[in-house]
């Protein structure tokens, strides 16, 4: 099996067992959250481990081995990216398998369970045209980050409130959106598998200043990030450097 078939295989599963956990709970929110975290980081290990014993895993939800930072291969998971939307029963919540390879995000699954879609690195379809009209801009339902006003001020793009950080990069993979700009706090699970899936797929990540994308770092801490369709990097990218010249991230807010 392939590391992308392997990928979708994990996700889906993964986003059944999270499906089901929910569609039978009778617990508090909060710990409907923390049951689906659980289990489902539980269920992904033991299939990574399983067909890819050599290889190593930084998951959110587990103990980080430092280790890893010495490896080729690392598998970066999200079991459960937009635990408050999955809590509330909504939809925009997400499934994260991604595999760095010397640190460059090759490989990706981003499972939407609600919706019944899963994107795999190895099963894009081209790029389609860009669309008329004004760009959308998706950004956290609960608190956009002040620089994504900003850029769609000076661009004239629309803002499209949405949930979980897998959710709004398939928005723009999907195009139902055309720019995903995050500033102020993610980490390599949040966008390792998302970037993966993007970038296969044509589009643009990076760095909110240009810079690559860089996984299996000692300190996951990745705090800003932009996917958008390629001919708006340019434009969104000489925004930022306007908003905020020489400027380093801001503080953490929600993905």
């Amino acid at each position: 099996m392939t590391d992308a078939a392997l990928a979708r295989a994990i996700a889906d599963e993964a986003g059944a067992l999270l499906q089901s956990i929910r569609a039978s709970a009778t617990c508090s929110d909060r710990e409907l959250g923390k049951r689906g975290d659980r289990e489902a980081n539980t269920l992904i290990i033991d299939r990574l481990r399983a067909a890819r014993p050599d290889d190593f895993i930084l998951s959110e939800e587990s103990h980080d081995d430092r280790a890893r930072c010495a490896a080729q291969r690392v598998w970066i998971i999200d079991p459960l990216d937009g635990t408050r939307e999955y809590s509330e029963r909504l939809d925009d919540w997400a499934v994260h398998i991604g595999l760095a390879i010397d640190g460059v995000p090759e490989v990706g699954a981003v499972a939407l369970p609600a919706c019944g879609r899963t994107f795999v690195t190895d099963d894009m379809v081209p790029l389609p045209s860009a669309p008329s009209g004004r760009p959308r801009m998706v950004v956290s339902r609960t608190r956009a980050p002040d620089i994504a006003r900003l850029v769609a001020e000076a661009i004239g793009a629309d803002l499209v409130p949405m949930g979980s950080a897998g959710a709004k990069a398939m928005a723009v993979v999907a195009g139902d959106a055309e720019i995903y700009l995050h500033d102020g706090g993610q980490y390599e699970w949040d966008n390792c598998a998302p970037a993966a899936v993007a970038m296969a797929a044509g589009f643009h990540a990076s760095r909110i200043d240009g810079s690559p994308l860089v996984y299996n770092c000692s300190d996951p801490l990745l705090p800003d990030l932009l996917i958008c369709r390629p001919e708006w990097a340019a434009p969104v990218l000489a925004a930022i450097d306007r908003l905020r010249p020489g400027q380093g991230p801001g503080e953490p807010q929600q993905s």
